[in-house]
């Protein structure tokens, strides 16, 4: 039966993609998981799915999608970790083969808007929210509101060059991404394995095959090395939360993903190195906590995109 006050959410990831239905307070009703394959093959199932929750001309889609895209007419432009979705006008074919109204928002402000009103975030008029898994990204909540910028790119501090070389993340060496992403952590264990001399690390992983997760199981494990490399992403985290507490004073800045299974590995010297670059009087107002929603947030992110450009986020 269709439902006239539904909302669908749909999050495409790289590896994984949801079809969420939820009411119109953002509770979530259903979700299913499907692999993301081919193109083609991934959004015919997608819309397989949204097809069995029967929307009508009165449903609200919300898509959370990683970078590049063009929010505003609702196009995904080709992010790296999807291959094959170029130019993708997704709104525009959600709300042709099913009627009702579809809006497009990258998965940092989606994440940024889920917290703020149903996560770490509650309470806050201004707050950031940093994604650091694969890749590193900002959402900014400012002043009550979602801040995009003009291109809707704004909170992209994973592109900021920390040091002019080292890991590579979202293309540039020595990035905040390159240090501090889980993609990131990896390249830095690798490096710092290759100086210590070693071909292999971790129980015997060959060097270039050790992941963001070896070095965190070899951390909670106790392994000094893996701890090092920990420590030393920390740093560098810590520095870029110096740039974003010194340029918007925030209330708080909200870390997910590798930030909330490696915590105790990164947060000493991720405190240290804030305290010792940030403006003390604005590191002192702003509380670095853990982000909430766990692996739900890309569902509670997706539904959040539709009420949030609907008008019905209260």
């Amino acid at each position: 039966m269709a439902n006239n006050n539904q909302i669908i959410g749909l999050d495409i990831g790289g590896t994984k993609c949801a079809v969420i239905l939820a009411n119109q307070t953002g509770s979530i009703i259903s979700s299913t998981r499907i692999p993301t394959t081919t193109y083609p093959h991934t959004i015919e199932s997608l819309f397989s799915e949204v097809e069995k929750f029967k929307p009508s001309c009165d449903t609200l889609f919300g898509v959370s999608c990683g970078d590049p895209q063009d929010s505003r007419r609702g196009i995904i432009l080709s992010p790296p970790n999807l291959p094959g979705w170029d130019n993708v006008p997704i709104t525009a074919m959600l709300e042709k083969r099913f009627g009702g109204k579809a809006y497009l928002m990258n998965d940092a402000n989606a994440g940024a808007l889920a917290e703020w009103r149903f996560g770490a975030g509650r309470g806050a008029e201004s707050m950031v929210f940093i994604t650091c898994g694969t890749g590193f990204g900002a959402g900014l909540i400012l002043d009550n509101r979602l801040y995009e910028g003009a291109t809707g790119a704004a909170g992209e501090i994973g592109h900021v060059r920390l040091e002019p070389d080292g890991p590579v993340g979202y293309g540039k060496a020595g990035s905040v991404e390159g240090f501090c992403s889980g993609g990131g952590i990896a390249l830095l264990a690798q490096k710092i394995i290759r100086a210590e001399g070693l071909t292999s690390a971790f129980g015997g992983k060959p060097v270039d095959q050790i992941t963001a997760r070896d070095a965190g199981i070899a951390a909670d494990a106790g392994d000094p090395l893996a701890i090092r490399i920990f420590s030393e992403s920390g740093r560098y985290l810590g520095r870029a939360l110096a740039v974003l507490v010194d340029i918007l004073n925030p209330q708080r800045i909200i870390l997910g993903s590798v930030f909330v299974r490696c915590r105790k590995h990164l947060e000493p010297s991720m405190h240290e190195a804030l305290r010792k670059e940030g403006l003390a009087h604005a590191v002192n107002a702003c509380r670095i906590v853990p982000a909430e929603l766990g692996e739900s947030i890309g569902d509670i992110a997706a539904v959040t995109v539709a009420l949030y450009r609907a008008g019905k986020l209260s």
